[in-house]
């Protein structure tokens, strides 16, 4: 079983401390948003995994050879915040990890999250994403959202018992409760 930490004020002082941090959870949670202002309050550099790995422009998916290669080298820094679930990568990130953020926000919430992103960047890429990829929403991608508990949940689980089952797991279900952690570590939220 994960090392899992229920205090926030706990985990704010292992998180002020960690050199490695990796952010996870369902798309539309906030994991960017909280990534960005964690890595900025902490000096940290944010990597987005599919900003910085997963995607080339037109939202083609980079050859899993040079995506594990990229991640590898990154992971090898000794300072990073990185922002995406990608469990078939945990073997590379998880061993290097030092605290895990989970937002595991509702269903609802993550599909509101998604929807409203749509809205805004519609036909355009966000700066979290990869150029040439603009925001979209179809039918995979909701369904991916209201089956991540389900089906992704159970391999997080598994590869942070794998990989590193003695790491801090802080799972954040609400996003006061995000706010509290950026609060208590002196962020903007």
């Amino acid at each position: 079983m994960p090392n899992f930490v229920t205090d926030i004020a706990s985990a704010a002082n292992l998180v002020s401390r960690a050199d490695r941090i990796l952010v996870i959870g369902c798309s539309g949670g906030g994991k960017t948003t909280l990534s960005k202002r964690l890595g900025a309050r902490l000096g940290v550099r944010h990597i987005s995994m599919d900003r910085d790995f997963y995607w080339l422009p037109g939202w083609v998916k980079r050859p899993k050879a040079e995506e594990r290669e990229m991640i590898a080298t990154a992971v090898a820094e000794e300072r990073w915040l990185m922002d995406g679930t990608g469990a078939s990568t945990f073997d590379l990130r998880m061993p290097r990890t030092d605290m895990v953020l989970w937002v595991r926000l509702p269903r609802w919430r993550c599909l509101l999250g998604v929807t409203t992103r749509w809205l805004r960047w519609r036909g355009r890429a966000r700066p979290e994403m990869a150029p040439g990829c603009p925001e979209r929403l179809d039918g995979e991608f909701l369904t991916y959202i209201w089956n991540f508990e389900r089906r992704w949940a159970p391999l997080i689980l598994a590869g942070i018992e794998r990989y590193k089952p003695d790491v801090p797991v802080l799972q954040l279900k609400s996003h006061r409760e995000m706010r509290r952690l950026l609060d208590l570590l002196g962020a903007p939220a």
